[in-house]
Parts: structure tokens; sequence; C-alpha cells
């Protein structure tokens, strides 16, 4: 046997290990998810029928405590949450899935959320990504709903087209508040952040998403050109060429990133891969001109702007509605 076999067959029994610890975990969670569920509605009911009063829900904290002091997490305060946890989701039954294998840290979270749409939406995308808690509470605070939602509307006819699976992928706006930029930067500056915080920038674009390179080097004719950052997404299994620009929108810039686009597709794009989709990642745009600009290209490109300062989630959420409303007068 080589000196190599027996690490090779120790590490095979620690990966056993692991995933047994990993399975044991999750079995843990299920079933306290589940505990919790049944005391809400068992709370949710008694209450409900002025069976229970606050006084009540007290009392039943304080014998928990003084029958069982091992039971951790049973506060008069967490009995109320967990009354609350099965009055959010009691209606929402496709929802149950996702509820049970989260954190209750998680859903404690998610369940305070205003509307059950941007719920589902964090449910979703917390399983799928595999958040953290931290993680998913950034998402929250920079209304990353609001951001996904407005993007899924300014997404083209032609990008529908090629990426029937594109709903949730893109934002209309991106937050780097963690580049730590000062106002006025350079777009080498704000490219060369992104680099450096490329973990954070990632999660803030969708864990589908893996980096290429920077300043990604396209030959055309006897002319080289650069590309700020190339992505691949896994999922719709398509380039994504970044642009960066550090001023207000501009149409002339769609002519830059198309011809970005066209490259890709004839010389780096493998066969078995869809076409490649480009972000022109601005300083600020007026959506009325992206409009205009668009309204005539048939690009695949998305016209989105970036703030180093967490957003104002009330503002996001007006514009949210009033483009809702403006699309559903549109189609009466």
């Amino acid at each position: 046997m080589s000196d190599m076999q027996p690490q090779i067959e120790f590490a095979e029994v620690l990966t056993h290990i692991r995933h047994a610890r990993q399975k044991a975990y999750s079995q843990i969670n299920s079933t306290l998810i589940e505990l919790y569920w049944t005391i809400g509605q068992t709370i949710s009911q008694k209450v409900n029928n002025a069976e229970w009063g606050k006084g009540v829900v007290r009392e039943l904290a304080g014998f928990i405590l003084q029958n069982d002091p091992t039971a951790k997490g049973f506060s008069d305060k967490n009995l109320w949450r967990m009354k609350q946890f099965y009055e959010t989701y009691q209606q929402d039954e496709k929802l149950a899935t996702l509820w049970r294998e989260l954190s209750w840290s998680h859903n404690r979270l998610i369940m305070t959320l205003k509307s059950s749409e941007e719920r589902e939406f964090y449910l979703r995308l917390t399983h799928n990504e595999k958040y953290s808690v931290r993680e998913l509470e950034r998402q929250i605070n920079t209304a990353l709903f609001e951001r996904t939602m407005l993007g899924n509307q300014n997404l083209s006819a032609v990008l529908r087209e090629l990426h029937p699976a594109i709903d949730n992928t893109f934002k209309d706006s991106y937050v780097l508040e963690f580049l730590g930029l000062p106002p006025v930067h350079s777009e080498n500056h704000l490219q060369q952040a992104l680099i450096a915080n490329m973990k954070q920038f990632i999660l803030e674009m969708g864990r589908d998403f893996i980096f290429v390179g920077e300043e990604y080097r396209l030959q055309v004719g006897n002319s080289d050109f650069l590309i700020d950052l190339l992505f691949f997404h896994r999922g719709l299994s398509a380039l994504v060429a970044f642009e960066l620009k550090i001023e207000k929108f501009k149409p002339e810039h769609l002519g830059q990133i198309n011809f970005y686009l066209e490259a890709l597709d004839r010389d780096v794009k493998k066969p078995h891969e869809n076409p490649s989709i480009g972000v022109l990642l601005c300083s600020d745009k007026d959506d009325e001109v992206v409009e205009y600009a668009m309204s005539r290209h048939l690009s695949p490109t998305l016209i989105a702007h970036y703030t180093t300062l967490l957003p104002d989630k009330k503002l996001l959420q007006a514009k949210l509605h009033e483009l809702a409303k403006m699309l559903g007068e549109n189609h009466e």
C-alpha cells in the first residue's frame, strides 16, 4: 500500500462522519421547527377561541421552565413568536417544504416581512443559495426582493426569448456597500475593489455566477478589446459580460457592449452554451432614457445602476408599486 493510500481512505471515513453529522443537524432542526409550529398552532387556537390570554401564555412559559429546566427558548416572547409563525404560514401549505428546512433564526427573519410574495421569495432564495442568517439579513436590508422584481420588469423581449428561465437572475440596481469606496472614484478603482471583494459581489449577484476573469481579452481583426468583468452563469449556461461605468447611462454605451457580446458568441462561447448576456453597470440611469435606447435594440443587455450605500427600501417599494400599477393599466 502506498503512503498516500491510507490518507485517501481516512479522508473517505471523515467524509462519512461529516455527512452523518450534517444529516443529524438537519433532522434535529426539522424536528424543532415542527415543534414550534405545533406549539404555535395550539396557542393560536386557544387565543382565538378566547380560552387563553396574554397572562396564560406567560404562565405557560413559567410552567415549562419549572417542570423542564433543560428546555431552552420557551420564554413567553418566543411562544408568541411561535404563534406568529403558525399564523403566517397556515394558509401557505406550498411553502411548508421550504420553512421546514430552514433554521428558526432564518424563519424568524422571514416571517416578519409584510407580503406573502416577499416571504416566498426569501424562503426559496435562502433554500437555494444556502444563505447564513447574516447573509439573509443583509439581503433583506438591501431590499433584494424589490431590486430583483424591478430587474425582472426591465428584461427585454430578446433576453426572455433567449433565456426563458432568466427571471430573478438580475437586478435593477446592485448594492456595493461592502466596497468602502469614496463618493468620487474611478472605473479602475471600482473594478479593483470588486475583484478584491469577489466573494461579497457573488453574494450580491447570486451563487450561480462564476468569475471568469477581469479585463478579459477579445481579439477582433488586428485589434484587442477588454471586457471589464466576465462571468459564467451556471443556471442560464451563458457568459455574462459586465461593463462598468462611473457615469450616468448614455445610449452610446450600448454599442460597445453589443460588440463585446457578438465577439463572445462568435469566438468564445462553446457550442452547448446559450447566447451571451451583457450588463451595463452605471453609477446612475434615467429609466426613460433606457426605455428609448432599448426600444429599437434587439440586444441581450441589461442596464443597471450601482450604489455604494444601502438603498431606501420604501422608495424602491414605491417604485415597484408604481411600475406594477402602470403595467396593470397597460394590460386593461
